[in-house]
């Protein structure tokens, strides 16, 4: 067990010193010279030089790469360039904001989509299953601005019961913003459950023709206790992978469902540090989106490892 976990840490680790050097890498690529980007066109090639010199750009970039990431471990990311404020404090106040979004987001949606999916799988070919599985195909083509917008039209014009922007900025209280986060977070749980059925739908229609369902079926048990107790703990195995990554694809939709509310999160945050090229804070965002993934894809791995035993031993040793 601890080989198996110590695997797993290790390769997340890897995985996020690698994305480090490559968001570096592509920060650092982006055309244009930051120090003229603050200062204006105006400015004289001398102002260029001494502000370029204070923010450190003279240096080589791999020194550089090691004086970021070494902040970025202990949580200093910097200053922001346009509100000279520490990056950490600002990200971490607009990742809140997110974070409400998205605990709404995944409680709906992962437990919407894997119950929706195993009675689709239980009533296959008929019309539970046909229902499902056409409504899921619909929300997996259509784009999460397009279900906002329809979202918007129909519970903020038409019937206004939920507000369609929010009014309030990045330090809102919990109060202020609670009545603006069902319309976002629906839009992407909307887009994100479809695919989560379909596969739990298929995983659940595999695991029902198993030798082992149709043996706990002859020894007389019942439907309930079948699925319950044998078919869904092996239908969740591939389940929890599609999971994880539409927990961690939130990070980029939320991007462009905040926009369209005006939600203060760190979607919005990410589009306007891009707009005014603002380095430090697009590094920041990059990174822990980066972190996310890899935190969900091994938490995937590890719920799976304790639905499946097997997963953990090879000839009866620990992995």
């Amino acid at each position: 067990m601890f080989s198996f976990l110590l695997r797993r840490v290790v390769a997340a680790l890897g995985t996020l010193l690698l994305s480090s050097v490559m968001v570096f890498l592509a920060v650092q690529a982006l055309p244009g010279d930051v120090a003229t980007q603050v200062l204006g066109r105006d400015a004289t090639p001398d102002a260029v030089a001494a502000l370029r010199k204070q923010m450190g750009l003279d240096q080589p970039a791999w020194e550089r790469y090691f004086d970021w990431i070494k902040g970025a471990v202990h949580g200093d990311f910097g200053t922001s360039l346009v509100t000279t404020k520490p990056v950490g404090g600002e990200v971490a106040q607009y990742l809140g904001n997110s974070a409400l979004i998205a605990v709404v987001t995944v409680l709906f949606a992962v437990t919407g989509s894997v119950v929706l999916g195993v009675v689709a799988g239980l009533y296959r070919d008929r019309w539970p299953d046909h229902l499902i599985s056409t409504v899921s195909l619909v929300g997996m083509s259509v784009p999460e601005f397009v279900v906002a917008t329809v979202l918007v039209l129909a519970f903020s014009v038409t019937v206004p019961v939920l507000p369609a922007v929010v009014l309030y900025g990045p330090g809102a209280g919990f109060g202020q913003l609670l009545p603006a986060v069902w319309l976002p977070a629906a839009s992407l749980a909307i887009v994100m459950a479809a695919y989560i059925v379909r596969m739990a739908r298929t995983s659940v229609i595999d695991v029902m023709a198993s030798e082992y369902v149709t043996t706990a079926r002859l020894k007389g048990l019942t439907t309930w206790r079948v699925v319950t107790r044998h078919a869904l703990p092996s239908a969740l195995l591939p389940t929890l992978h599609v999971i994880a990554l539409n927990v961690a694809w939130l990070v980029g939709g939320v991007a462009v469902v905040e926009n369209v509310f005006n939600y203060p999160g760190i979607g919005k945050l990410m589009l306007t540090s891009v707009q005014n090229r603002d380095l430090p804070v697009i590094q920041a965002i990059a990174l822990i989106s980066a972190v996310v993934y890899v935190v969900c894809n091994l938490a995937a791995d590890l719920g799976s490892m304790a639905l499946n035993p097997k997963l953990r031993t090879r000839g009866g040793r620990i992995r």
